[in-house]
């Protein structure tokens, strides 16, 4: 029978800007494990491109001395306990990507590669999302209004058009007995003066 070497690792992580995220990877190996293991976790970035190391095993951790995750990595595991964690401190959003842990163990050989996604999220992302909601909706309200307002106007202005053209400019019998003409025609001058001032 071939050696074989199993490995898992979370296949998703959140994590939070700032906040220290555990990326874990466990692993069984048919043989003792020697000296001569080894763990390696790459890193690819969400938009595609390069891979890179990010930390390497072999009796002692090896975090990586270059790259984005300088300083960053740090040595969860323990390969006596079949252990191949690692964690990423203050992770930030232009980390996310896949993180690939492959452990070998010879003469075993390892057969699956386990990818972990990691997806860097702000705390309070939803409720920034409800204030953008929020702000969307204060920003949009206002042109409503306007709309409704002048919808509102121009139904009144119809409205007063239709009124003037009924009532026109006749004298009523009543008015006629009671006060002098030139009054009656004043107060229909004032209308129309009052009815285009509107207009304008």
């Amino acid at each position: 029978g071939r050696c074989l070497l199993e490995i898992k690792a979370s296949p998703k992580v959140r994590a939070f800007v700032g906040e220290r995220a555990s990326l874990k990877c466990s692993f069984k190996s048919s043989s003792p494990i020697s000296d001569s293991l080894t763990v390696d976790w790459t890193y690819r970035p969400l938009t595609g491109g390069q891979m890179e190391s990010v930390f390497h095993y072999q009796s002692v951790p090896y975090p990586t001395a270059v790259g984005k995750f300088k300083d960053r990595i740090s040595w969860l595991g323990s390969v006596a306990r079949g252990d191949a964690s690692i964690a990423i401190e203050s992770p930030e959003l232009s980390d996310n990507g896949t993180f690939i842990c492959s452990v070998k163990n010879p003469p075993d050989v390892y057969h699956n590669i386990p990818q972990t996604v990691l997806v860097v999220t702000e705390r309070g992302l939803s409720f920034q999302l409800t204030s953008a909601t929020l702000l969307s909706i204060l920003v949009f309200l206002p042109s409503v209004l306007v709309v409704v307002l002048l919808l509102v106007r121009m139904g009144r202005k119809f409205g007063a058009l239709k009124k003037e053209k009924k009532s026109g400019c006749k004298k009523s019998s009543i008015e006629v007995s009671d006060e002098p003409e030139h009054t009656e025609t004043g107060s229909c001058l004032g209308k129309l003066k009052g009815w285009c001032l509107n207009c304008v």
